[in-house]
């Protein structure tokens, strides 16, 4: 029994990513009703989510570093208090500073608090599938936009922004708080269980704290392909929408390309993640590294919504896919005992890739007139992505004799 809890893990840390996430990054739907309502501008409340990114990556690597020494379930405790704590402050709040500081604050550093600690406990829960295993917990991620985003909606026309902010807040914390007790360390034998993957050399001497990982030159790698992986991809999310509707789609229909790609998705974590633990991690990470290009580019000849929509289920399979597999990629290189430190790490360069995108979309649209250097930047940034990748050391063949040994 104790060797299945792991599948426990499993869909409490996909249920913990669905709630926190969803309730943090909502703020697009509260924007008009926010602006009607305090007056404030919308570059000023669209700052705290700004605010809420930088702080999110910087957190997000203090949060991995504790979760290594305390484990997953006190970090995620907190993070959970901080979450509904800056929420409902931000609910009550009458002054755009406050609000600021309680969303892009404390919001922000409770959405670093979640996905390092989560996959780094999964990780070590599975010696088996876990490539699989990472991939289910970011369904959470994947639904949250499809749940939390048009239940936030309901609430605000129901009862006002601030009424449904704050009973985001209860509920969020009410719901967060009981499942983070099922999280616990996983046993030391499936914790320090060998690399499963083939196509990765495990670290000799395995790192064993911050400076170690810092020396490793793989860390520097494995968080570069994560920054260029999503330095690629957020640019063409961010700047779709626009893009479909100077193709004259329809706002509504425009925005409905959002939903094709998450759940196309849900779709890509399953498969890469089963396809990973079948041929090996890193050479699935690149081959969907080259298909988000190859997709990324082929923007440049669409024009008609049915095209916009094929591209997003590429797409949405393509980097909805990759994205958990880097932890397991770390897992295997780096070994157990510093996930944390490393995913934190991975993730605030991410972080840091993400807001990259639309500011970059968004001065060349300006600079040229149209989106077609961002679809052409975005693909050689992505194909720099997978050539990255390749830097990742294989495992040396075994010597001569020991291949002619018999059976």
């Amino acid at each position: 029994m104790e060797r299945h809890y792991g599948w426990v893990i499993v869909a409490a840390g996909a249920v913990i990513t669905c709630v926190a996430m969803g309730a943090m990054f909502a703020l697009p739907v509260y924007l008009q009703p926010i602006a009607d309502e305090a007056g404030w501008t919308r570059a000023g409340i669209s700052g705290a989510m700004t605010v809420g990114f930088i702080v999110m990556g910087v957190a997000g690597f203090l949060w991995g570093t504790l979760t290594d020494r305390i484990g997953a379930k006190p970090v995620i405790l907190i993070a959970a208090t901080m979450l509904g704590t800056g929420l409902f402050i931000a609910s009550r709040a009458t002054d755009l500073i406050v609000f600021q500081f309680a969303y892009g604050g404390l919001v922000g550093a409770a959405g670093g608090a979640f996905f390092a600690p989560l996959m780094a406990t999964t990780i070590a829960w599975f010696d088996k599938n876990r490539s699989l295993a990472v991939s289910l917990v970011s369904l959470g991620g994947g639904v949250a936009p499809m749940v939390i985003t048009p239940l936030a909606t309901v609430l605000i026309q129901s009862y006002g922004w601030r009424d449904a902010m704050m009973m985001t807040a209860i509920v969020a914390t009410a719901l967060i708080l009981p499942l983070s007790l099922l999280i616990r360390r996983a046993p030391a034998a499936l914790a320090n269980a060998p690399a499963q993957s083939d196509d990765v050399a495990p670290a000799d001497p395995a790192p064993t704290g911050v400076g170690s990982v810092l020396r490793k030159p793989q860390f520097f790698i494995l968080a570069g392909v994560f920054f260029l992986c999503c330095g690629a991809h957020s640019g063409p999310i961010f700047h779709t929408v626009s893009y479909a509707m100077l193709c004259g789609a329809s706002a509504l229909a425009a925005a409905s390309i959002y939903s094709v790609e998450g759940l196309a998705g849900l779709f890509g974590r399953v498969i890469f993640g089963v396809l990973a633990d079948k041929v090996g991690v890193k050479r699935v990470i690149i081959g969907g590294l080259v298909l988000q290009a190859v997709g990324i580019y082929s923007y440049i000849y669409v024009s008609e919504l049915t095209q916009f929509y094929m591209l997003a289920v590429v797409l949405g399979m393509a980097y909805g896919g990759v994205m958990p597999l880097y932890a397991v990629l770390a897992r295997d290189y780096f070994g157990p005992q510093v996930m944390g430190t490393v995913l934190g790490g991975i993730t605030m360069t991410s972080s840091i890739g993400m807001a990259f995108g639309p500011v970059g979309g968004g001065w060349l649209f300006d600079t040229f007139g149209d989106y077609h250097w961002l679809y052409v930047a975005s693909a050689a940034i992505g194909l720099g992505a997978a050539v990255l990748a390749l830097a990742f050391p294989r495992p040396a063949a075994p010597p001569e004799d020991a291949r002619l040994q018999p059976a």
